[in-house]
């Protein structure tokens, strides 16, 4: 009887030894994308579904705003000699015609001078040859001598003719070489003209210094119209075409956009850079844009039909878009359509649950981005105060850690 006891003890333990432990169950990890608004944060969030609207592709190219150089130019003297008064200074607006500088020319002066030797020669050839006429008219002469007669005219008056032309090259006007014909003075004083309406941006001369023609002395540009011009990455260069409206944005009028015409786009490629010159037409009327200053251009294509969402929708988290897909409904007790939208609209409901979705846009355009990848029409997203829902995601996160 004693052993039955222990015989007893022994299956209680075998019993025992073959009973399992129980496992520790495993708990998942909370999603870090996954976000549920407190009621504190609810009536600061708005949602709307993602919409499509006519989005335009645009090439947004760094430039700089330039003279347009129909309406620009380069003013030298016409003549060798040394400047004796230099009249005009950047800044000043000339017309065309106007001196701009004084010069001292003695090739001027040897220039009038073998003019009036070529008049005077003419002149005796002239009355050379009526004489002759007359003679051979009395049988005094015979032809041969009439014929020298002429043809010494007519030298003569082709050398004129050469003399004058060169007084032309040299820059004496029309009404000088007039006053050279009837005084017979010889001034070696030339001007430096404008030879187009402006405003001298550039002067290179100064009193008493010693020019040739082939120095450029004053600039001078029509500054009402200016040129913007940029560099296309060639990739983007099938995007951009003559007769495009551009829209410039310059930094130093505090970002301010300026509407432009696309006037030129280069047939080549910049074997170095890999871009294509394009250049834009901009009325500069008011002469608050000056040649030089930073532009951007911003190239619009056609628009697409594309799903669009509000700029301020978007959350930068790791160097990427986000956004804040809803995944829960608001409650909405509306009856009618329009008041289900507004419900829609509106803060979303207590619990609701969002998803921060990774999604790729294209630049912003009048507040509005183009949804190239992430989200589809239709799904709802917060448009208003996605930021203070990424600092709950944020906060949550680092409780959860």
């Amino acid at each position: 009887m004693k052993k039955l006891p222990i015989l007893l003890c022994s299956l209680v333990l075998i019993a025992a030894c073959d009973k399992e432990e129980p496992k520790a169950v495993a708990v998942p990890p909370a999603d870090p994308m996954l976000v549920t608004a407190p009621p504190t944060l609810m009536p600061q969030l708005k949602i709307e579904a993602v919409k499509t609207a006519p989005i335009a592709d645009t090439v947004r190219v760094a430039g700089k705003i330039d003279f347009d150089e129909q309406r620009f130019a380069r003013i030298g003297a016409s003549v060798t000699g040394r400047v004796t008064e230099v009249l005009a200074a950047p800044g000043k607006s000339v017309r065309a015609g106007e001196a701009l500088a004084v010069l001292n020319s003695t090739e001027l002066g040897a220039a009038e001078l073998a003019y009036l030797k070529a008049k005077s020669q003419a002149e005796l050839a002239t009355r050379a040859a009526e004489r002759a006429q007359t003679l051979y008219k009395g049988d005094v002469i015979g032809a041969a001598e009439l014929q020298r007669r002429e043809s010494e005219q007519a030298v003569a008056a082709a050398e004129r003719r050469a003399a004058s032309d060169q007084l032309r090259v040299l820059g004496l006007s029309a009404a000088a070489l007039s006053r050279l014909d009837t005084e017979g003075a010889i001034n070696s004083m030339s001007t430096v003209v404008a030879s187009i309406s402006g405003v001298v941006v550039d002067r290179q001369v100064a009193k008493g210094q010693v020019v040739e023609p082939t120095d450029p002395l004053f600039s001078v540009a029509d500054l009402s119209r200016l040129w913007a011009v940029a560099q296309v990455p060639e990739e983007q260069a099938t995007k951009v075409r003559q007769g495009q409206t551009v829209t410039i944005e310059v930094p130093a009028l505090d970002h301010e956009h300026v509407l432009g015409k696309l006037i030129y786009v280069g047939q080549t490629v910049d074997p170095d850079t890999r871009t294509v010159l394009v250049r834009s037409e901009i009325d500069n009327r008011d002469g608050r844009l000056k040649p030089s200053m930073l532009a951007t251009m911003l190239i619009a294509d056609k628009p697409v039909e594309r799903p669009v969402i509000p700029a301020s929708a978007v959350v930068r988290e790791k160097d990427a878009d986000h956004v804040f897909v809803a995944l829960a409904q608001p409650e909405a007790t509306a009856t009618s359509s329009e008041e289900a939208v507004n419900t829609m609209q509106a803060a979303p409901s207590p619990g609701a649950r969002f998803r921060l979705t990774r999604v790729q846009l294209g630049p912003e355009n009048d507040s509005r981005r183009a949804v190239l990848s992430g989200v589809k029409p239709g799904e709802r997203i917060v448009v208003d105060g996605a930021f203070h829902l990424n600092n709950e995601r944020k906060r949550k996160e680092l409780e959860g850690s």
